[in-house]
């Protein structure tokens, strides 16, 4: 048995390594997790067992994510999707359900001695299979940036319904196998805690959070606005919870209420760090319940009940989510989304096999398929615009359509820029060019800004400028410039990748935050990177130095100065308590200054001697009393003199070493 010391080092340590390996294969951190638990467990090395205090860790990580995705929508959002999460999450859940009691039955004189069953237990089985994994879906989807395309909100609509599904399906289950509870009683009282909870978060929820905020922001203290956020998203699942609903459901509901306040931003920064930690721990403890011994010594029984229950569901929901009007495409996307066993599943069959409906040596197989299907959602989520291609042809029709509307819109055009992106910075630079007389074609992946904009004569098409074809179809090679004017490095990579490729000497110029990406992006092929940050601090020196009366054409000398040297003297700023949120990998350029004291060891000498260059880190002044020196590296320092440094924090603690 290990100490509490020994457990954590453990999971740390395989964790670590188990990401790092994946990540080295190109693969999700995701499978890493899952394998390093799958190893780790008590049914492969046997180095860590499941405990309570693990469970409810890894429990909390599902808790952040779905306040985080709360975080993504809102009030009006919800109210808008309740056709989707009550119509179409009630047939998915009822559908499945039915469809595994009828197959359990046609079964059972197959194989008796499996699925030879009650009722009862034929229904838990049937209410397992209909869950799909909340945690493994959302974080997919969140990673690819689908979270609010067609397909992402009727799976999170789904999600949201299994989760409610999940409070009269526990209800149920002990009594199908106990004849004499009051089922109705026990529903009934259910349903209106849950409704009276909900209808108190709802209702009173975002008047006291934004008022309670307000009191918290006001003591400027960053550890009491992460404690009190920890205390709001725990506080709303443990509400939830003692009304007899999942935790998940509390926190999404407690983030969808911020979601609507001025602390949206803020909060989902703050909260990325737990979310991602606890997530991790839960993938691990799922990848701890499979036992591949079970599953080689039953393969032919644990490969059924993977693929039946897996082609079952996605059929079903691609059937359901056709007959709620989505297109060919959007159906299978969401069917493969869902096909999965979920966390929830495992809470259903646990529940089951305590009350004995069914022998507990099934339910360990069914355990095996449902975490394998898990294991599996990566891999197809990452192939699903592949597999919906073969699978429908409508939507293959509908892509080529798509990129033949875009190359035939472009195909006259000459000299053009193609924007990568369309919200409001994509409309200025769009305004800009069309006031120049220059040619331009917008891409853009919201269906909706598309239309509008098309009708209002805007040349922008449906398109995705990270795959090569819409580049193609674009007009790259006949293109004068392209621009990316989404701040998402990863995005912004994969379209300078394919850009490169096609047209090298196509100059590029791409949008980012601030500096922390700047290197990484020139690198990436793009000629000019415009950091947000630093520009709009140019912009307002500028109109400073104007209204101060300085000449117009030294202030545009100065601009011209500092962009002709890339920022460079613009590059990293004294970081202060408020700034720990920004720069949570420590990889931001910053500055800092070192004064020489008594006793430093770079006292008397030479810059040349200490070779901060070496660490990474650059000196960009100099000041002795009063006086500011220039930089020579034969410079001797002496004791009161104060270094002002510029690089990575790591860089200036390494600098600051060799300087005292």
């Amino acid at each position: 048995m290990h100490s509490a010391l020994e457990l954590t080092l453990i999971l740390l340590i395989a964790a670590v390594l188990g990401v790092v390996a994946f990540r080295m294969l190109h693969l999700p951190p995701m499978l890493g997790y899952l394998t390093v638990g799958v190893l780790i467990g008590p049914h492969a090395l046997g180095l860590a067992a499941q405990s309570t205090a693990t469970h409810t860790l890894a429990e909390f990580g599902v808790v952040f994510l779905m306040f985080s995705i709360g975080l993504e929508f809102s009030l009006p959002k919800l109210k808008a999707m309740r056709r989707n999460v009550f119509g179409l999450g009630t047939a998915q859940v009822g559908l499945t359900i039915l469809a595994s009691m009828a197959g359990i039955a046609l079964l059972a004189p197959l194989l008796p001695r499996y699925f030879e069953m009650s009722m009862g237990a034929a229904f838990a089985i049937g209410g397992a299979l209909s869950m799909s994994s909340t945690a493994i879906v959302l974080k997919l989807l969140t990673e690819k940036l689908e979270l609010e395309s067609e397909h992402g909100r009727r799976i999170t609509a789904i999600l949201l319904f299994q989760d409610l599904a999940v409070v009269p399906l526990l209800i149920l289950i002990p009594a199908l196998g106990n004849p004499g509870a009051d089922i109705v009683e026990d529903l009934g009282m259910a349903a209106l805690k849950a409704v009276f909870v909900l209808a108190l978060l709802l209702s009173f929820g975002q008047v006291l959070l934004r008022r309670w905020f307000q009191i918290v922001v006001q003591r400027r203290s960053h550890e009491l606005f992460m404690l009190n956020l920890l205390l709001i998203t725990l506080g709303a699942a443990w509400v939830t919870e003692i009304a007899g609903l999942s935790l998940a459901l509390g926190a999404f509901i407690a983030g969808m209420l911020i979601s609507e306040t001025e602390y949206r931003l803020q909060v989902e920064e703050d909260i990325k760090p737990f979310r991602d930690v606890l997530l991790g721990l839960f993938f691990i403890s799922v990848g701890m319940m499979l036992d591949m011994a079970l599953v080689f010594n039953n393969l032919l029984l644990v490969l059924a009940l993977l693929l039946i229950p897996f082609a079952l569901k996605f059929g079903l929901i691609a059937i359901v989510a056709r007959w709620f009007g989505a297109s060919p495409g959007v159906a299978i996307r969401t069917g493969l989304g869902l096909a999965q066993g979920g966390e929830f599943g495992f809470v259903l069959l646990n529940e089951a096999g305590a009350l004995k409906l069914i022998d507990p040596s099934f339910v360990q197989l069914i355990l095996a398929a449902m975490v394998l299907s898990m294991l599996a959602t990566p891999f197809i989520l990452a192939n699903a615009d592949r597999i919906v291609m073969r699978l429908s042809r409508n939507e293959w029709m509908q892509q080529s359509l798509a990129l033949t509307s875009l190359a035939a819109r472009t195909m006259s055009d000459e000299k053009h820029v193609i924007i990568a992106g369309f919200g409001r910075t994509g409309q200025s630079i769009a305004k800009v060019l069309e006031e120049e007389k220059i040619p331009y074609h917008a891409l853009d992946l919201d269906p909706q800004r598309v239309q509008e904009a098309q009708v209002a004569g805007a040349n922008v098409s449906y398109g995705d400028t990270s795959r090569r074809e819409s580049l193609l179809a674009a007009g790259i090679h006949r293109a004068s410039a392209l621009v990316v004017t989404y701040a998402d490095t990863q995005a912004a990579l994969k379209t300078l990748h394919f850009a490169n490729e096609l047209a090298p000497t196509l100059p590029a110029i791409v949008r980012s935050i601030d500096d922390t990406d700047l290197e990484k992006l020139r690198a990436g092929g793009a000629d000019e990177v415009v950091p947000e940050t630093i520009e709009s601090s140019l912009m307002l020196a500028s109109q400073t130095l104007l209204m101060l009366g300085v000449p117009l054409s030294e202030v545009v000398q100065r601009v011209q100065r500092v962009r002709g040297e890339r920022y460079a003297s613009l590059r990293g700023y004294f970081h202060g308590q408020g700034d720990a949120a920004d720069d949570e990998h420590h990889l931001q350029v910053r500055l800092h200054s070192v004064p020489i004291r008594e006793r430093a060891v770079a006292i008397g000498r030479v810059f040349s001697e200490l070779a901060l260059s070496e660490v990474g880190a650059e000196v960009t002044a100099i000041r002795r009393g009063k006086s500011r020196l220039a930089f020579s590296p034969e410079l001797r320092l002496e004791a009161g003199d104060v270094v002002v440094l510029r690089g990575t924090a790591e860089a200036i603690e390494r600098a600051e070493k060799r300087l005292l």
